[in-house]
């Protein structure tokens, strides 16, 4: 294939050698994607419900669930589809989309996840101030300038790859990785490492760093505080530490999967690393918070039991 205009699909290679368990497959990536949907959404609805849960940390939490959805629909319907199909064939602008949709989404789970880290900053180390400095105005204008600023950031690192010139078109992976894509290049240029460079520091380093920062400073005011405050301090934050960190390992394993090993490890570990967070983080989200903070527990015992009552009450 001599340029662009000739590439009009790709091929996915990774389902290549699924056989008869894409039936087996199909069923389990269907359940768990629906689980990773409805469980985001009951979180989402309890959120919405409860006049109670209106305050600006619940309110990135829902952002942050809104994002999980978004994620897991830009993977899984298309590795759903893959399965009965016998060409394993993308079209060039869905394989685009889908790169722009995962990028964008990974950026606005560590810039969401640097939004809740200085909310719990300013709730425990300046809480006369909060109700001042998280109003709920400026929340939901940080959640536009979060999904504005994650979109652009993408496409000023990565538009160049719109316009590369492929001389191949068989991607070995499982969705459309942009480090792959550019494999298929004709010429791969010193603009590649750049745009890897910015977007890293831009949306990875920043988001990582504020988190950090607000961290410590949280750290050094439970120091010097009361048992009491210690423990509500750890409550309302242990489930984004727990976030952070599993983010963090997500980031780790697509780092070595792609950068240093590719050549060392099996075929199916190589295709499963770098969809470690994308797997698990939509799912650990809703059920960390859920769990963890006591008035969502609250929440979701109220609207059950309010529910049922109406169920029955129907009946």
């Amino acid at each position: 294939m001599g340029n662009s205009s000739e590439t009009v699909s790709f091929v996915l290679a990774a389902y290549g050698n699924v056989g008869e368990l894409k039936y087996l497959y199909f069923i389990i990536i269907l359940v768990w994607y629906l689980s990773i949907c409805v469980a985001n959404t009951v979180l989402i609805v309890v959120i919405r419900v409860d006049s109670r849960l209106h305050e600006p940390m619940y309110i990135l939490l829902c952002n942050l669930c809104v994002n999980e959805i978004n994620a897991s629909t830009s993977l899984y319907p298309l590795l759903l589809s893959q399965m009965f199909s016998d060409s394993h064939e993308v079209t060039v602008p869905w394989c685009f989309l889908q790169m722009c949709c995962l990028y964008t989404s990974a950026s606005v789970e560590l810039c969401s996840l640097a939004a809740m880290a200085y909310d719990r900053y300013i709730s425990i180390c300046n809480p006369f101030s909060y109700n001042v400095i998280m109003k709920t105005e400026r929340v939901f204008l940080l959640i536009l300038l979060v999904w504005v600023f994650s979109f652009l950031s993408f496409i000023f690192s990565y538009s160049f790859i719109f316009s590369l010139k492929f001389c191949g078109n068989i991607i070995h992976n499982a969705y459309c990785d942009h480090q792959l894509i550019i494999r298929l290049s004709c010429s791969v240029s010193i603009q590649s490492f750049i745009s890897d460079i910015s977007f890293a520091i831009v949306s990875v380093f920043l988001p990582f760093s504020l988190i950090l920062v607000s961290y410590l400073k949280i750290l050094r005011v439970c120091r010097k505080t009361s048992k009491e405050n210690k423990q509500k301090a750890v409550t309302t934050c242990t489930p984004h530490i727990i976030s952070v960190s599993n983010l963090c390992v997500g980031c780790i394993l697509y780092l070595i999967d792609f950068r240093f090993l590719v050549s060392q490890v099996p075929d199916e570990v190589r295709i499963i690393l770098p969809m470690y967070v994308l797997i698990f983080q939509p799912m650990l989200t809703p059920f960390m918070y859920g769990f963890n903070l006591p008035k969502i527990r609250q929440s979701y015992q109220r609207f059950f039991v309010k529910e049922k009552i109406n169920i029955l009450v129907q009946i």
